[in-house]
């Protein structure tokens, strides 16, 4: 067999893994193995964030919707017509006779 065979089906067979220099390798292949395991906690991690963003995002389009609107309400109440329409039927009218002005001096 050639150098190249031999090396190749003792990596197949796993003896790199067995052989007096294994723990030199099992330390590299753990260090490769940690690496791995913190970098696909990062990427959930990080997908978790982006899902949370989004969520957030929609949250805040419903918000600033619900304020809009409410706003908008507000308006229409505050309008004079409005507020006419809702007194009328407590009788009350908007005054004919335009207001006096009261006039006060303090005598020393």
């Amino acid at each position: 067999m050639s150098k190249v065979k031999k090396g190749l089906y003792g990596f197949l067979r796993g003896s790199f893994l067995t052989d007096d220099s294994a723990f030199k390798n099992w330390r590299v292949i753990i260090f490769i193995v940690v690496l791995l395991l913190i970098m696909i906690s990062s990427g959930h991690q990080a997908d978790q964030k982006v899902i949370q963003i989004a969520a957030l995002n929609k949250q805040k389009r419903e918000l600033r919707e619900a304020y809009v609107d409410m706003s908008s309400r507000l308006e229409r109440m505050k309008m004079e017509s409005s507020i006419r329409r809702r007194v009328q039927s407590l009788g009350i009218a908007p005054s004919t006779t335009p207001p006096k002005k009261i006039k006060v001096t303090i005598k020393e």
